[in-house]
């Protein structure tokens, strides 16, 4: 009874808050897969369709994810209407070069460079890749001003909203291709099957999380930061507190391009390196969902942190809470990793059925699954200590995990092929070293910030402990003058 009463105190909520978060992180997945299935439909050159439409959306999401990241700042920093205002203005700014960017990938020959040339691919594939790019310029801008109000409602702990309008973006998503299957456009321009329902989608979850914050947040919180809240925050903190967040994120997004650049360039551009894009762009999602959601975990720091001023859980749960809670969540990860893609021919079932491919395809996927296993390991510790980081506002120090990440990631790609390692195995496998030197150099830097923080607290104490004995040494002075004056007054 005493355990049940300490799981409701202390964990409850943290079960709570994150829930959701992991079902919009799923919820991202599954969207990407009914994509995926928009593309595979279309009988005609689905493997190419797939292939272009894979480079196109990853590299946008090379653009969006650092800009997805201002959500941790809408968490920590944003307390007040103005504060929301500069978040705002900052996304929009970064949604306009995004979007120029687009353009002149589609447009000029440096799309042309970029696509065609450096990815070896072939001229049909590469005006499609440009084509898809072209038409989502504007996502970028729609899914960071998204994240930002997102990243406001989870500071009030509405992350069941958050999470309700990611799973209705993705049931919008798979409403959309599901009709536009059935319209001109696959005959047309099946490519904008998955284009249209990825702004359905976005813009359903835009509007949701868009009228929470007006309906639960707006009028709660203050037109100004007073100093109870550490100040306004400024343009010039936000971004501070953002750059190593996004340099993170960016790293993360362009590792996928990276690896069906090498990738493609390793089978030479022959329909073997279109086959190994596509297969890569099936398993990423489905072998991202089991431990994708484990990412969130760095959110709970700094929702639950005492000196965050819309958290009255702060006394309650403490950092053991957390940590255990953590463990619990790699854990549930780990095995569902295990289960679901080393139990033979499960894979291969889903792959069919969520996403339409045949058994032949689907089997090409399997090894390439089977490494996704041991992703929760690195993203979990990654997770846990930047958002211990974040409470401090010191992301600075993990802006060199994003370099190490890089820098392994390219020398596995280019060292593996000599060991017999090719295709979309090459891809997962360099992937994980990357994540691993990433997680690794994460773990540097927290050691580094803990004994900075513990040298500074015990400067801190001894001052303190300086200035009680200086008092008490000036009090003692006026104490005896007393008792002297006592003494000639007798």
């Amino acid at each position: 009874m005493l355990q049940l009463a300490s799981f409701h105190t202390h964990y409850w909520p943290l079960v709570r808050f994150l829930v959701p978060l992991a079902v919009t992180n799923i919820a991202v997945d599954l969207g990407e897969q009914a994509l995926n299935r928009g593309i595979a439909a279309v009988k005609e050159d689905a493997i190419e369709m797939l292939a272009s439409y894979g480079l196109a959306y990853s590299l946008m999401k090379f653009f969006t994810g650092p800009m997805s990241d201002f959500k941790n700042v809408g968490l920590v920093f944003v307390h007040s209407r103005r504060d929301r205002i500069k978040a705002v203005l900052c996304m929009v700014t970064a949604g306009t070069v995004a979007a120029v960017f687009h353009i002149l990938i589609a447009h000029t020959d440096l799309g042309y460079y970029i696509i065609n040339k450096l990815h070896h691919v072939d001229d049909s594939v590469g005006t499609k890749t440009r084509k898809a790019f072209l038409y989502l310029a504007a996502f970028p801008m729609l899914d960071s001003l998204a994240w930002t109000h997102a990243g406001i409602l989870l500071k009030h702990k509405y992350s069941l909203l958050v999470g309700c309008a990611s799973v209705s973006d993705v049931i919008a998503q798979i409403v959309f291709v599901s009709i536009l299957l059935h319209s001109h456009l696959e005959c047309t321009e099946p490519l904008l099957i998955p284009i249209l329902a990825l702004y359905m989608g976005v813009m359903v979850r835009f509007t949701m999380v868009g009228l929470g914050y007006y309906k639960n947040v707006h009028d709660i919180i203050p037109e100004r930061s007073g100093p109870e809240m550490g100040g306004e925050a400024t343009i010039k903190k936000m971004l501070a507190f953002w750059w190593p967040l996004a340099l993170i994120l960016a790293t993360q997004r362009i590792s996928r391009p990276i690896v069906n650049l090498f990738v493609s360039r390793d089978l030479g551009g022959s329909p073997a390196a279109t086959e190994a894009v596509a297969v890569l762009t099936a398993t990423y999602p489905v072998g991202h969902m089991p431990y994708g959601w484990l990412t969130e975990l760095r959110a709970v720091y700094p929702a639950f942190d005492k000196n965050n001023p819309s958290n009255k859980l702060g006394n309650v749960i403490n950092k053991s809470h957390i940590k255990r809670f953590t463990f619990t969540c790699l854990a549930i990860s780990v095995t569902l990793c295990f289960v679901v893609f080393w139990t033979p021919h499960l894979s291969e079932k889903i792959l069919v059925n969520l996403i339409g491919v045949n058994f032949a395809f689907a089997e090409l996927c399997v090894i390439p699954l089977r490494i996704f296993s041991f992703f929760p390991f690195p993203v979990t510790v990654r997770a846990h200590l930047t958002g211990w980081l974040m409470t401090l506002k010191k992301t600075f120090v993990l802006a060199p995990s994003s370099v190490l990440r890089i820098v392994l990631l390219i020398t596995s790609l280019i060292v593996l092929p000599y060991m017999g390692v090719h295709g979309a195995s090459l891809g997962v496998g360099s992937l994980l070293a990357g994540f691993l030197g990433e997680s690794a150099m994460v773990a540097i830097a927290s050691c580094y910030v803990y004994r900075q923080e513990k040298k500074k607290r015990t400067l801190d104490t001894a001052a303190a402990e300086g200035e009680d004995s200086a008092m008490n040494y000036d009090v003692v002075p006026e104490e005896m003058s007393e008792v002297v004056e006592l003494d000639e007054d007798e």
